[in-house]
């Protein structure tokens, strides 16, 4: 199994995995999660086999449905299910169920500026949590079609001075448009790098998804894409926050050092 679909991936999301033939060879890897005994992140380790049920130790994967429990190293009692589909073609798994259920759990810095809309991200929250992606979808697009003028706003310190200018004009041009995937097209490319991580765009990649999200037919691609949406929120917010964060404590420093040296 893999440790990032454990601990992050919600109900009835697809998780794309190459599955070994056998149980008996399918990785039982250690996981990190909130232990409710202990109060904080612990390490969980499996416990059962993926074949529990079956009369053989290494029957085919394909097609199954497995059950994985979770002990947690540091108290050694508080546990966690997982419930997971096997694809018969042995290229993804999905969970079916799930306890504790899946956290509802809001980012401090993006509830904090999401402010009067942070209870309509949360309905996206548990949408996903529930597999219901065409929901969870419509929230965080909503979401983002109530805050992307101010996040747009909030990145203009944030631009390299050779493009600050055309970034300032670009944003002008968003005023004139209410659609969102417009906005996104006038200034995503004027993105400055400290917020494209390893040089990917996160604004090129929020119109796509937002794009795609309008065309996609199920729930299971409106859930990747929602989870997408989510996700770049969330970094967009918390990397500007930094950013900003660092530029004043790096101003301050300065300004302090400075008035030490004039006095003297």
């Amino acid at each position: 199994m893999n440790k990032e679909f454990l601990e992050e991936y919600s109900l009835f999301r697809k998780f794309n995995l190459s599955v070994p033939q056998t149980m008996d060879r399918i990785p039982t890897p250690a996981i990190n999660m909130v232990c409710r005994n202990c109060g904080n992140l612990q390490t969980f380790n499996m416990t059962n086999r993926y074949a529990e049920f079956q009369k053989y130790s290494n029957p085919s994967s394909a097609d199954e449905k497995v059950r994985l429990i979770y002990l947690c190293q540091s108290c050694r009692q508080f546990t966690r299910q997982f419930d997971v589909y096997i694809s018969p073609e042995l290229d993804y798994v999905y969970k079916f169920g799930q306890y504790p259920e899946w956290e509802i759990k809001m980012d401090k810095n993006l509830e904090s500026i999401l402010g009067k809309h942070a209870k309509t991200f949360r309905k996206g929250l548990v949408c996903e949590s529930q597999g219901y992606g065409i929901g969870a979808f419509s929230y965080y697009r909503r979401i983002t079609e109530q805050i992307i003028d101010e996040l747009l706003d909030s990145i203009t310190d944030l631009v390299e001075e050779v493009n600050k200018v055309a970034y300032k004009i670009a944003l002008e041009k968003t005023k004139q448009t209410r659609v969102t995937q417009d906005k996104i097209d006038l200034v995503k490319d004027l993105l400055p790098s400290i917020l494209k991580p390893n040089g990917m765009n996160p604004l090129g990649v929020l119109h796509s998804e937002l794009s795609e999200g309008l065309h996609a037919e199920t729930d299971q691609a409106c859930l990747e894409n929602a989870s997408h949406v989510k996700s770049i929120l969330t970094f967009l917010i918390n990397q500007i926050i930094q950013s900003k964060e660092s530029a004043k404590g790096f101003t301050d420093s300065m300004k302090s050092l400075l008035e030490k040296k004039s006095k003297k």
